[in-house]
């Protein structure tokens, strides 16, 4: 059996767990989400725990038990805490700008600014010109924005400009050898 879908996911006080059919639906002060279960894959609450469990010990089935016990336990823990992604800008003149809390504007070396616009329920903080926090209450979304604005432009391996993750090594290239 999976390690991670044995275990039971806890359920803080405030939240409100809404198991239907083939769907879950996890409320919070954070707000609210919805997520249909796979074929098969069945959550039943036990007082203040969610246990996930499957009908039979098939390939699929067995994939999909920890897969479903972690998206689960990430919309809980999105509706009580939310989830961040900080973003490092690196290079002259680049630049972020607030323009609300669901739009930037970007410098990034291009002849133009760039502006982004968040999808609803991912909100954006630039602390300084150089960071960005995406945040939001779904994990997915999250990161997936956060990519978005990582592709404009890529750190780059000779002198590792671009945007990267925080923390991100990125690996730099030696440039041209000299006579």
């Amino acid at each position: 059996m999976s390690r991670i879908g044995r275990s039971p996911i806890p359920v803080p006080t405030g939240v409100t767990v809404a198991l239907e059919q083939d769907t879950v639906k996890v409320t919070g002060p954070g707000g609210s989400l919805e997520r249909p279960l796979p074929g098969g894959i069945t959550v039943s609450q036990d007082g203040d725990t969610l246990v996930v469990a499957r009908p039979d010990d098939e390939r699929e089935h067995r994939a999909l038990h920890g897969l479903t016990r972690s998206l689960v336990a990430n919309m809980v823990v999105g509706v009580t805490q939310g989830f961040s992604k900080e973003l490092e800008i690196v290079g002259v003149g680049y630049r972020a700008n607030a323009k609300g809390p669901g739009s930037l504007e970007l410098a990034l070396g291009y002849s133009h600014p760039v502006n982004v616009n968040a999808p609803d329920g991912i909100t954006f903080e630039v602390p300084t010109p150089t960071r960005i926090i995406v945040k939001g209450i779904d994990k997915e979304r999250v990161g997936q924005v956060a990519a978005d604005i990582r592709k404009l432009r890529k750190p780059e391996p000779y002198k590792g400009k671009g945007v990267r993750y925080a923390g991100e090594r990125v690996l730099r290239k030696a440039g041209k050898a000299a006579k």
